[in-house]
């Protein structure tokens, strides 16, 4: 058995305004800081064993509390990093709400495919290919898993079998984790957007 702890990052100034996606320079704010903090005391004493995140600054910033707390380091995977927002990328939600393509994705999602960028299928695939191969390679452990909100909707869905044109009834908020553990049996999600207490 391997348990996942899937961490959102912290909050920014974008958060429900601009589709930032992978664009860089996008860091965390004072209250995201203060979130990472928070975030790391909450996992003293919690044996993790490794640290990855999304290679997005906002991601790396946040689980560097988190690395300095436990004293392990941040490993950069490429597979959980934020959708592939595509021609959407720096856009403001606000300007895409009459763009007839907007209006089918935010509808049927296994139907529609970002403008120059992924599908929710595709995002799902790569998370949830990443987290096998992972607890594969590590059963047993303890895993903290530092990413974004739709990625992680994505792979919770996949371990629920939720489908994903429902999956933004999924709330992740900043900071908040998420707790999954996975078997060669099957896999139970035991915290859903915690953003105060751990199991």
């Amino acid at each position: 058995m391997t348990t996942f702890y899937l961490i959102r990052h912290g909050s920014t100034d974008f958060i429900g305004k601009v589709l930032v996606g992978r664009m860089p320079g996008i860091h965390l704010n004072a209250e995201g800081r203060n979130q990472a903090a928070r975030l790391a005391e909450r996992f003293s004493g919690i044996p993790i064993s490794r640290i990855f995140s999304s290679p997005i600054e906002r991601a790396l910033e946040t689980a560097e509390p988190l690395s300095r707390e436990l004293g392990i380091a941040v490993r950069i995977a490429e597979e959980i990093s934020e959708v592939e927002y595509g021609e959407w990328t720096g856009r403001a939600v606000s300007d895409l709400v009459d763009d007839p393509a907007w209006q089918r994705y935010s509808s049927f999602r296994t139907g529609a495919h970002v403008p120059g960028g992924e599908s929710v299928l595709e995002l799902q695939n790569r998370l949830a290919g990443w987290m096998e191969t992972t607890r594969r390679a590590h059963p047993e452990e303890r895993i903290a898993v530092v990413s974004h909100a739709d990625p992680i909707r994505a792979a919770l869905a996949h371990y629920i079998g939720l489908h994903l044109d429902m999956f933004h009834r999924v709330e992740i908020s900043p900071a908040s984790v998420s707790v999954v553990q996975v078997t060669d049996a099957g896999s139970s999600v035991l915290t859903l957007n915690n953003s105060e207490l751990l199991p």
